[in-house]
């Protein structure tokens, strides 16, 4: 994207012929969008957005919010991109996390670690997402009925209607105050000029702190502060039940995202100097010690661009989710075609969510990057 220094250093003819391309841009546009609109109207299909008012009609696997088949069109693509930005970003969380481990595993000098972590990324890498998610979507249906579903300490249980586990019983306002303190929290740290990774154990530490705070404060006198499942005939009450569907769609998206997340943790570890990792040993340091000290925050440096562009395709992975009937925007919106006929205005809603998302995902990564730039570098 052109910046302002850019532009005052284009040539008068460079700037006319930007402005050309542009205006041509606009006109190819504008003709595609009147000519679509009489084509259609000479087939009777109107066009617009009135249609997000009409009632659905027609119901799906899940959803976040409160829903029924009368819902209009608006809140049930609403709930689709909920649903969306949800397991996107549990998924991007999740394989952050699995692929730094994967990615340190293979940068390790000992030969089991190595050849673990290197099956893990040919095997997971290499079968495509799609094939993974339909694979576990098939394993997770075959399990035993919720009578004899697998249970894990009387308090997580396994069945083929999904996975039931404790949750806390917080009201939903507090839940939000939570999630906004702790995007401020991470504001302050990430201004606070200490490293990225004391500043992510210092967040870690308080989102612990606040939600703990929370479970005292708002917990309702004599009630229990987490709700823990139990079968009562045929179906699990209380707790959280997390459909087959979400179960997949999180579990395929992460193991196959860690994979390419690991090789980039590896490249960027690679790249930091051996004569750095030799000095810290010259002084005493540990193995973890070099790992948190010296190699990751240099490797952090070249990382972040890559596994920007790798958070992005993890978020446009959830796509895939239509194959096993997981009701993300993607699905509501094919569904609504179906239903509706409004097929340009559904198709742009679905353009503009994921361009939304995404450009969001990519500004955080340019700030990111900026953050952890040495000083006067680029300048």
């Amino acid at each position: 994207m052109l910046g302002w220094r850019d532009f005052r250093r284009m040539t008068t003819g460079e700037i006319a012929l930007q402005i050309c391309v542009l205006l041509v841009l606009v006109v190819v546009v504008l003709s595609a969008y009147f000519s679509a609109r009489i084509n259609l109207a000479e087939l009777g299909i109107t066009s617009g957005f009135s249609f997000l008012e009409r009632d659905t009609g027609w119901s799906y696997s899940f959803s976040l919010i409160e829903r029924s088949i009368d819902d209009t069109y608006r809140k049930t693509l609403l709930i689709g991109f909920l649903n969306t930005l949800f397991v996107g970003f549990i998924s991007i969380f999740f394989a952050t996390i699995l692929g730094f481990i994967i990615g340190t595993m293979r940068d390790s000098a000992n030969p089991g670690l190595k050849t673990i972590s290197s099956v893990y990324v040919q095997i997971f890498r290499n079968i495509p997402l799609i094939l993974q998610i339909v694979f576990l979507y098939s394993i997770l249906i075959h399990f035993p009925g919720p009578k004899q579903a697998i249970s894990i300490g009387d308090m997580i249980f396994m069945s083929n209607r999904g996975i039931m586990v404790p949750i806390l019983t917080l009201p939903l306002w507090s839940v939000a105050a939570i999630v906004v303190a702790c995007l401020a929290l991470g504001v302050v740290l990430s201004r606070s000029g200490i490293s990225i990774l004391k500043a992510l154990a210092l967040w870690l530490v308080g989102v612990v702190a606040m939600t703990g705070l929370a479970v005292l404060i708002f917990t309702p006198e004599g009630s229990s502060a987490i709700s823990i499942p139990y079968l009562k005939g045929l179906r699990f009450r209380e707790g959280l039940t997390l459909s087959v569907e979400l179960v997949a769609m999180i579990v395929g998206i992460v193991l196959y995202s860690a994979a390419y997340i690991g090789e980039v943790v590896r490249g960027g570890l690679d790249e930091v100097p051996k004569g750095l990792t030799e000095a810290g040993e010259s002084l005493g340091l540990g193995r973890f010690g070099i790992w948190w000290t010296i190699k990751m925050p240099m490797a952090l440096r070249s990382m972040i661009p890559p596994l920007g562009n790798q958070w992005i395709f993890t978020m446009k992975a959830t796509t895939v989710g239509v194959a096993i009937g997981f009701s993300d925007l993607f699905y509501i919106v094919s569904t609504s075609i179906t239903q509706s006929g409004q097929t340009l205005e559904l198709i742009a809603i679905l353009m503009g969510g994921f361009l939304a998302v995404n450009f969001a995902v990519a500004q955080f990564v340019t700030l990111l990057n900026a953050r952890l730039a040495l000083k006067g570098y680029g300048s």
